[in-house]
């Protein structure tokens, strides 16, 4: 593996990291060189992805903030390395982000980061599945995940964590509108809506983010086994039994 080393902001970005970010510019690039410096050599970003985290990782997931409201409660499935929910946390402050992921590993550098980038107050990292933290009632009005799942599944594990009238927002790639027509009737079927397929950061990061987007219309009782009858022979006779 080549030497880790902090990436910061390379100039061919400045300008788009700059609208992307705003006055939390500096946040970011400390983001970005944490990824690339502790990220590398725990195994949460590859070696190779390094020198294109601006382009293929941060602005990409940075962009997805153009399809959530002011203050809106956030939570990030699967979240790995915080792609995209710390992104997220970094250039919308008015966002309550929760951060949720199964592996400790990933949850210990998650916590570091929100520590080290100062997203306290505005982040929380549960260590849980999906399936998990839906038993535990966590709700947002807006689930995002990035590269977890097919359509059918992820709407599976994200739209019970997704309040009712809140939405489900997948970064996607070329593949959306393939997987929309092979997913929907199942989307449907688990209480979302129809799924849309948004683009965002045109001219602002080449390509564009593809992003799914599935409303939580309504919630979908458990399916429960079918109770088994006993059949007559197996009951107790009445009256008197015969004596040997």
């Amino acid at each position: 593996m080549p030497p880790v080393a902090p990436v910061g902001l390379p100039p061919e970005f400045a300008e788009p990291a700059e609208r992307a970010f705003g006055d939390r510019l500096p946040e970011a690039i400390a983001y970005a060189d944490l990824l690339a410096t502790e990220g590398v050599i725990r195994g949460l970003i590859g070696p190779r992805e390094a020198p294109r985290l601006w382009e293929r990782h941060l602005l990409n997931c940075a962009v997805l903030s153009e399809l959530i409201p002011p203050g809106a409660s956030v939570l990030d499935v699967g979240s790995g390395a915080g792609l995209p929910g710390i992104v997220l946390a970094v250039a919308r402050p008015d966002l309550h982000v929760t951060l949720v992921e199964p592996l400790a590993r990933r949850t210990t550098f998650l916590t570091e980061a929100v520590d080290t980038l100062g997203l306290g107050a505005t982040v929380t990292v549960v260590r849980a599945r999906a399936e998990e933290a839906a038993a535990q009632g966590l709700t947002a009005d807006v689930v995002t995940a990035r590269a977890v799942a097919p359509l059918d599944r992820l709407a599976g594990w994200c739209l019970p964590l997704t309040a009712i009238g809140g939405r489900l927002l997948a970064l996607k790639g070329s593949s959306a509108t393939a997987e929309i027509a092979e997913h929907r009737s199942a989307v449907l079927a688990l209480g979302g809506g129809e799924p849309a397929v948004h683009v965002c950061g045109t001219g602002l990061v080449d390509p564009p983010t593809t992003v799914v987007e599935v409303t939580h219309e309504h919630d979908v009782a458990p399916v429960r086994p079918a109770k088994t009858g006993r059949r007559t022979a197996e009951r107790p006779a009445r009256g008197r039994t015969r004596r040997r």
